[in-house]
């Protein structure tokens, strides 16, 4: 069962997923040896913090457009989506990478259900505009899963 939650608990959740995704990537790109995996992490890192500064300039009020309520209940579907994907120090690389994409995912898909909560405008076209990266990253993390998981080998 979804649990209504205010547009401002949205929010502050929202923001916090977003800061623990960046702590995340920060840490995988630490760990990983794979220079592209490193430039990809630190790229949606970047792409995180910017998803948190927007979110932030929503929850100040700053953006008008197609806003709703503060006050207003939304059914997020926090619960569905909040389902944690466990990603371990000792875990193998590829198994990191499919883990990331399926936070990804979840991140792409709440997203799109908080647009729909919108009317059309400055706020939908936003978190439209957030989905849609979510799914950028999810893309990305693939592409590693599948360059970590089947490498090519020298007869092709």
């Amino acid at each position: 069962m979804a649990t209504k939650m205010t547009l401002e608990e949205v929010l502050r959740t929202a923001i916090s997923k977003e800061i623990t995704a960046q702590q995340l990537y920060a840490d995988l790109a630490k760990r990983v040896t794979s220079q592209i995996a490193k430039e990809t992490f630190q790229s949606i890192v970047r792409e995180e913090r910017g998803h948190q500064l927007l979110l932030e300039r929503y929850q100040r009020g700053e953006m008008h457009s197609g806003a709703l309520r503060a006050e207003q209940a939304l059914d997020y579907k926090i619960v569905e989506a909040a389902e944690p994907t466990e990603i371990t120090p000792d875990m193998p690389l590829k198994d990191i990478f499919i883990r990331a994409a399926n936070r990804e995912k979840e991140a792409h898909e709440g997203y799109l259900a908080l647009a729909k909560a919108h009317p059309k405008g400055e706020i939908r076209t936003l978190l439209e505009d957030l989905a849609s990266q979510e799914l950028t990253h999810k893309h990305k993390l693939e592409f590693l899963y599948t360059e970590t998981a089947f490498p090519q080998t020298a007869g092709g």
